[in-house]
């Protein structure tokens, strides 16, 4: 598949997940490159029925990893593609979508999605968006039961992905 033109850039993505419906706002403006991945990886349906893998309770909610164990996943790019770091963007606070990655420019398919203020992953992790309704269902994912290595014991997954366009 090819990567879509500079010119789509849906506004949202949809997360249907198990416990409710999550919407994100994308900040093109910042993050062109992640949000194009990210969008058309929902467009895709790479994202449906993937599990939230890992979830640490007032810290964050990680999925993205079509193989469910936080080791798995590829951009549309090829295998991971790099950094956009944005000094103006900070995790602030709940509901900062961001990328996983394993160090610097190791961008994939994996994100999380804030429960807290997460400072100490400024510059580190390439933000793209927010959260702009459903703050509640991130809340209740945020508190699910999870065992020592911070996998939920009953699992919680987005069912479907999709842009708004």
């Amino acid at each position: 598949m090819s990567v879509p033109p500079v010119s789509w850039q849906p506004e949202q993505v949809v997360l249907e997940t198990s416990l409710g419906n999550v919407t994100v706002e994308l900040y093109w403006k910042h993050a062109p490159t992640t949000c194009r991945n990210f969008a058309e990886l929902a467009r895709r349906g790479y994202y449906n029925r993937v599990k939230f893998h890992r979830v640490i309770k007032d810290f964050m909610a990680q999925t993205g990893d079509p193989t469910g164990t936080g080791k798995g996943g590829a951009s549309i790019y090829g295998q991971t593609f790099n950094d956009e770091i944005n000094k103006d963007l900070k995790h602030a606070g709940a509901g900062i979508l961001s990328m996983a990655n394993s160090g610097p420019n190791t961008n994939g398919s994996q994100f999380f999605i804030t429960l807290a203020p997460t400072q100490w992953l400024d510059g580190k992790h390439a933000i793209f968006g927010r959260v702009s309704a459903g703050m509640n269902v991130v809340k209740r994912i945020g508190m699910v039961e999870t065992d020592n290595t911070d996998k939920p014991k009953d699992d919680v997954r987005i069912l479907k992905a999709y842009t708004d366009d």
